[in-house]
């Protein structure tokens, strides 16, 4: 009893020295953490439900775009054509190759044919439009245009020189002799009025020519030559097409 009352006795009264020990920490308890990002497997099977809400994206996965400009300049189309189309393939170095290699880019015939084809029917609209790009040296200029004008401008008897060149192998082939003589005498009075018309009509279309162009240098054999064969031919197969009608003043 003595010892139990000697405990109760304050510090103080007794005069005793006593040392006060620091508190013993409570031992730590682990919980487990739930981080926002979840686990693959179970992010996998959240989104493979229909009913799952979308996810929404972490603030730290979240990439920023540049919406100004794209950072670097435009290539150009030869530029942007040589990457995709890849290197140049390397020039042939003997006959052989080279051969083989024309007959590998070669278009099909059918193809080629079809493409000739195609510009034929340009070229012969063009020269008939009379087109000077497309027109013989002879047709080209505007002196000759206005020559064939003013031959189109009127009827020659000329334009019957083809008829009569029919007429005259008939007379050959007539076994009848007295037809033959006629014909031949037909052919020769029409085929010596035809040259006196062409002779006056390259005179005319000379000297016209010459007034309308009178700084071109406009020959009278040459004009006059180029004036006969046009008129000799029929009208609807001169080319150029006329561009006047009979009676007009070019």
């Amino acid at each position: 009893m003595a010892v139990a009352v000697a405990d109760k006795v304050p510090p103080e009264e007794s005069g005793a020295t006593t040392t006060r020990m620091p508190p013993t920490p409570a031992p730590r308890r682990l919980t487990t953490v739930r981080f926002l990002r979840s686990r693959p497997d179970r992010l996998a099977s959240d989104q493979l439900r229909p009913d799952a809400p979308a996810a929404a994206p972490d603030a730290g996965s979240v990439e920023t775009v540049r919406v100004g400009g794209k950072g670097r300049p435009t290539p150009k189309r030869r530029e942007a054509e040589t990457k995709r189309r890849g290197p140049a393939p390397p020039p042939p170095r003997t006959q052989r190759e080279a051969a083989k290699f024309a007959r590998a880019n070669r278009p099909d015939k059918q193809v080629r044919r079809e493409q000739r084809r195609t510009d034929a029917a340009e070229r012969r609209e063009r020269m008939a439009a009379g087109d000077d790009r497309f027109l013989m040296p002879r047709d080209r200029g505007p002196v000759k245009a206005h020559i064939r004008d003013l031959v189109d401008s009127r009827p020659h008897l000329m334009g019957l020189f083809m008829p009569l060149a029919v007429v005259v192998v008939l007379s050959l082939l007539v076994p009848i002799p007295a037809v033959q003589s006629y014909l031949s005498l037909f052919s020769l009075i029409a085929l010596t009025t035809m040259i006196i018309e062409g002779i006056l009509l390259g005179t005319s279309v000379t000297r016209k020519a010459r007034k309308r162009f009178p700084d071109a240098k406009i020959g009278g054999l040459g004009t006059g030559w180029y004036a006969f064969t046009r008129a000799s031919q029929l009208r609807r197969l001169r080319i150029p097409k006329p561009r006047v009608a009979r009676g007009a003043n070019p």
